[in-house]
């Protein structure tokens, strides 16, 4: 299946939750969550794309970068580029049900393992959900991270330890979920942590841990002396607060105050490698990618995760050589046209 005939194919089976529009910036599905959308007004999807855009890169030929190496190691495990496919859910209320739910984070972490990476899985109020992410991540043989809603400790704790279980290679809490009203509905109320929570998780839990939605350099120093493994600078894809910045807006704030003493991966509108190239340029180590992931899935399974996450990573080795980065170490801030 070619990239034309993934999309169109896509674009029937999420009818009326994805338009699969030609440009993945929020402007048609504002508001329209469940589905996906943007919360609000949208403002804070939209500004995920605008805060990337608004960056230029410097053209550099003069150089011996002409094969570049993109992968890099994370978590004990080698990849093949920094792009890994975020936390995702809700296959039948946002994305229409043409998958089972199995069947789509299936898709997500076998494509993301074909492809030479890693997936995520995440959790809801359905507990299907993240019984269906581990049950991927052990047949993909552990190649996969499982990610926690922020409930209370005892509840995660739990989780984590069926996800060592599973074999993932680490483990996180999307903290940009804290006051879901869909969990809420479902019994299953979720908050924000305090940095002794933190803490208490981290030295309780036997792998990596990530805190995912920081947003604020303060945050992150927190989640930093918790003990965390890593963060995600993330505003959950736009879903959760309007009007909030972008990723690449506060990224380089985070990575001036704990670059080095975590990894930062950083998630929100990728929709190309360049988009890589330049998060990693201002901060990141890895970033996620959402709703691209998505469109493969729906579009063609496992084999449509695998074209969509290598179509990016074919664009982020181009950009390397247009730049002069012979590895991913390489990217810096230098890239960035000031």
């Amino acid at each position: 299946m070619n990239w034309n005939e993934l999309r169109q194919k896509a674009k029937v089976q999420l009818e009326g939750f994805c338009r699969v529009c030609p440009i993945c910036d929020g402007r048609a599905c504002a508001g329209e969550v469940p589905g996906m959308g943007g919360t609000g007004t949208g403002s804070s999807f939209r500004a995920n794309l605008q805060s990337l855009e608004k960056y230029r890169v410097n053209l550099r030929t003069l150089h011996d970068a002409s094969d570049p190496d993109t992968g890099m190691e994370i978590f004990g495990r080698r990849i093949s580029f920094p792009i890994l496919a975020a936390p995702l859910t809700g296959a039948s209320y946002n994305m229409g049900g043409k998958m089972t739910e199995r069947e789509f984070i299936g898709a997500v972490i076998k494509g993301s393992r074909l492809a030479g990476t890693v997936g995520m899985c995440g959790d809801g109020g359905d507990p299907g959900f993240f019984d269906s992410g581990l049950e991927a991540i052990a047949e993909e043989e552990g190649c996969g991270i499982a990610v926690i809603k922020p409930r209370d400790n005892k509840a995660i704790m739990e989780r984590a330890a069926r996800a060592e279980k599973a074999g993932a290679l680490a483990v996180g809490v999307d903290v940009d979920g804290a006051g879901l009203v869909i969990m809420a509905s479902h019994g299953q109320p979720v908050g924000p942590k305090s940095q002794a929570q933190l803490s208490d998780l981290v030295s309780s839990v036997g792998l990596p841990f990530i805190v995912k939605g920081v947003m604020t350099g303060d945050e992150a120093v927190i989640a930093a002396r918790a003990g965390a493994a890593a963060i995600v600078v993330s505003n959950h894809g736009g879903r959760i607060l309007d009007h909030t910045p972008g990723a690449a807006d506060v990224l380089p704030r985070i990575a001036a105050e704990v670059k080095g003493s975590v990894v930062i991966l950083a998630d929100g509108g990728v929709r190309s490698g360049l988009d890589v190239l330049k998060l990693l340029a201002l901060g990141a180590d890895a970033v996620l990618v959402g709703r691209p992931v998505v469109m493969g899935a729906f579009g063609a399974g496992p084999e449509g995760v695998k074209l969509v996450l290598q179509k990016m990573a074919s664009e982020l080795k181009q950009a390397m050589i247009l730049t002069g980065c012979s590895k991913i170490q390489d990217i810096s801030s230098r890239v960035i046209c000031k």
